[in-house]
């Protein structure tokens, strides 16, 4: 597919580093979320346009993602800093941060997370990789921490594990 993906990066660059971007992922249940996201990526990896992102294992959207390998990425306007915020402060396991927000959605042209209306910009993203960029340990070390998490239910060493998704751009608008 030929994207003219580049005409959007300033402006989505220029968002992520001064407000955040929101990322919506949908369950298999149907059940959609919203998060902030403020470390990303846009460019090219395999030849393909790939907006790359980091998520973090004790997130609900690490858990959908995890299920359905798809997301959008909705770049907000100006004056949705309230709302930005909120998202990245609540869980969508205990809040349901559309109606919050007052967020209205719309369908996506091709994956099934939709698009946030009030947003200016949106990409729709297909999981074409996946790396864990876990802190550096010794082998021993590393594996009575996985095996503690695991009995606690998330994997989140000292604050700094995450994964970063490689999310092929599919369309943009």
């Amino acid at each position: 597919m030929n994207l003219n993906f580049e005409a959007y990066t300033a402006e989505t660059t220029k968002r992520l580093r001064d407000l955040g971007l929101l990322l919506v992922s949908t369950s298999k249940q149907g059940k959609n979320n919203v998060m902030t996201i403020g470390w990303g990526l846009i460019g090219l990896f395999w030849g393909k346009p790939v907006f790359l992102i980091s998520v973090r294992p004790s997130c609900y959207t690490h858990e959908i993602i995890e299920e359905t390998g798809e997301f959008t990425i909705n770049v907000p306007e100006e004056n949705m800093n309230d709302i930005v915020e909120h998202c990245g402060e609540v869980s969508g396991r205990e809040h349901d941060k559309f109606s919050e927000c007052k967020l209205d959605l719309l369908k996506s042209k091709i994956v099934k997370p939709p698009v946030i209306e009030q947003c200016k910009l949106h990409y729709e993203c297909r999981v074409i990789h996946k790396i864990d960029v876990i802190p550096s340990l010794a082998p021993t070390k590393f594996l009575i921490h996985v095996i503690i998490a695991k009995f606690k239910g998330v994997l989140y060493l000292r604050g700094s594990y995450r994964s970063l998704y490689f999310g092929e751009i599919l369309t943009v608008y």
